[in-house]
């Protein structure tokens, strides 16, 4: 059915990353948008995710697509699409046969980005609480509702998707090697796109004012814009152990639903 109702418009060679929101989903799509199989759309479209966006059709989420040639991959992120309820479904009826990918970081070095990020967006005075007194409530024990903490709950979230797609379909990248080692994640999401590898330690940089990889390409260098990598404030180390214990058994969740075993610390 959903293959009829896109007619024209369906790609073979389409990919999304949906999510996770701070776990890195514009650094993963420029480091893609190298290859030069690869090409991307320009902002983040929202479109399965806003209804006023999908009310308006196909026609106009296409309007949003870059153009691309025979076996280029076509890729967009909306970070949220992995959180809201309605997108698997709404993706699959646009193309069932979509490569999905998804990143994510240890559970709460995401919480802090999350926190940092709303922060510097806060306008309001007084400044915001620490993230301690968001996180743990007065009794000591851990808000699981304050929003940051959340979206951490992977396997909330995950089971939708794999209700909608088979495993095959959605590859799971690592954030947090992502940062560290570019190059042998990119190897893996490769493949997983039915790419050359063309991706190598030639287009990375290591900027040490910022702390991390920059890209290289046969014209520019670049680094992600200056709010990306934000410096996080320093969280109680006592409060860090006690969040990163309360996830144990739900990063094991996460493992069980993906198969696979992210190694994320566990005091």
């Amino acid at each position: 059915m959903g293959y009829i109702i896109i007619g024209y418009y369906h790609r073979k060679h389409e990919a999304i990353i949906i999510g996770v929101r701070k776990c890195g989903t514009r650094a993963l799509l420029e480091m893609l948008y190298l290859h030069p199989g690869v090409q991307k759309a320009a902002g983040e479209v929202h479109f399965f995710d806003r209804d006023d966006n999908y009310k308006r059709g196909l026609e106009w989420y296409r309007k949003k697509m870059p153009h691309s040639f025979r076996g280029q991959v076509t890729i967009e992120k909306s970070p949220s699409y992995f959180v809201t309820p309605e997108v698997p479904e709404r993706i699959r009826a646009m193309n069932a046969s979509v490569k999905l990918l998804l990143i994510v970081r240890e559970p709460v070095t995401r919480a802090v980005s999350d926190y940092t990020q709303l922060r510097s967006h806060a306008t309001t005075s007084p400044p915001s609480p620490p993230f301690e007194k968001l996180a743990i409530r007065p009794d000591g024990s851990v808000n699981a509702g304050y929003r940051p903490l959340a979206l951490s709950l992977y396997h909330n979230f995950m089971h939708r998707w794999l209700e909608v797609f088979p495993r095959n379909q959605l590859l799971v990248v690592n954030g947090d090697r992502l940062i560290e080692d570019p190059v042998s994640e990119l190897e893996k999401i490769e493949s997983f796109l039915g790419l050359e590898h063309r991706i190598g330690r030639h287009n990375f940089y290591f900027n040490r004012t910022k702390g991390f990889y920059c890209l290289r390409n046969d014209t520019a260098d670049k680094c992600l814009r200056e709010s990306k990598g934000r410096r996080h404030p320093r969280v109680d180390p006592k409060v860090l152990t006690k969040l990163r214990r309360f996830y144990v058994e739900h990063n094991q969740k996460f493992y069980e639903l993906v198969g696979e075993d992210l190694g994320w610390p566990e005091k």
